[in-house]
């Protein structure tokens, strides 16, 4: 039987992208895109779309009787620089949307839930290079802190209700098709644009401030991945860490200058370098490729590539 996917915050940064995914692995009329207004054209007009609240049960519920739904993308959360500057907000959004699905899936309403967690679990305790799987984890944002109680909620949903929950720390995420939304990773998405569009670049973060990074191929594949996997092959039900590459803004400096000679750079880091201070430099996610075998395709070098020219199409402008 095909499953019927919903996915909630499906306009956002990663939704977005999901949404045409699955739409095209599935068929559109098998995939349901939500969220809380329709400004994403694309997603409102490939597909069934509705207006769904993530923060409002019945408006969760009453879209997963409509369309016979088995299969929940939770997406709907609040980033962690706009999440510093509205703290209850975002744990409100993050955390009562999460018990939402998961109350569902208890009662049997759904069969199965993706939940994105991300590195932000992570705070200036956690070992920073290859940060383990299982570790000190002592977040230091809002958004950092709604994702270590939400892993924790998974787990326990799976253990005590048996709850069929997966989930992965995102590291940052890198995308030609979405403007950056709030992250503190989203620097190397913008850094793009400006290079394309002004020739120059002013980076909040310091030019030595080593992240881990994904671009969006790569982010989509690990999902899809993840939630198609035999159950038993699901050994972590809090969250999986998950890695490709790590960099700095200046290694990304270096990568994009090559191909467009006379961008320059300067650095003015502000409130997000402390955030971004508090992370891990680099992720060890062997559990990952151990247990659902999973393998990233992009470096920074082809990502480079990869964006320039998608956006370079996009601003008419040529890269050599």
């Amino acid at each position: 039987m095909t499953s019927k996917i919903l996915i909630i915050g499906a306009c956002g940064q990663i939704g977005s992208e999901l949404a045409q995914a699955l739409r095209n692995k599935h068929g559109k009329d098998n995939v349901v895109a939500s969220d809380i207004d329709s400004r994403n054209m694309e997603v409102v007009q490939s597909g069934p779309f509705e207006i769904v609240d993530a923060k409002d049960y019945n408006s969760v519920k009453n879209c997963i009787d409509k369309y016979d739904i088995d299969t929940v993308y939770l997406m709907a959360a609040m980033l962690s620089a706009t999440g510093e500057k509205n703290p209850m907000a975002a744990w409100d959004l993050n955390m009562n949307s999460l018990f939402h699905v998961l109350n569902l899936a208890k009662d049997g309403v759904i069969k199965k839930v993706f939940w994105p967690s991300s590195i932000a679990v992570f705070g200036s305790n956690t070992p920073k290079e290859n940060t383990p799987q299982h570790t000190i984890m002592e977040p230091s944002t809002v958004y950092g802190i709604t994702k270590q109680v939400g892993e924790r909620w998974c787990e326990y949903y799976f253990k005590n209700y048996g709850v069929d929950v997966r989930s992965i720390r995102y590291p940052g995420i890198i995308s030609w098709k979405t403007l950056p939304g709030g992250g503190t990773t989203d620097y190397a998405i913008d850094i793009y644009h400006k290079a394309l569009t002004e020739k120059s670049y002013e980076c909040f973060l310091s030019a030595d401030t080593s992240l881990p990074m994904m671009f969006m191929d790569d982010a989509i594949k690990a999902t899809i991945n993840l939630m198609e996997a035999p159950e038993e092959d699901v050994k972590i039900r809090s969250s999986y860490n998950l890695a490709a590459m790590s960099f700095t803004p200046q290694d990304l400096f270096e990568a994009i200058k090559k191909h467009i000679p006379d961008f320059t750079i300067t650095f003015n880091p502000d409130f997000r370098q402390k955030i971004a201070d508090s992370w891990p430099k680099s992720i060890d996610d062997t559990s990952a490729r151990n247990d659902w075998h999973w393998q990233h395709a992009f470096d920074i070098e082809k990502m480079t590539v990869e964006m320039l020219e998608k956006l370079g199409e996009k601003y008419g402008v040529r890269i050599s």
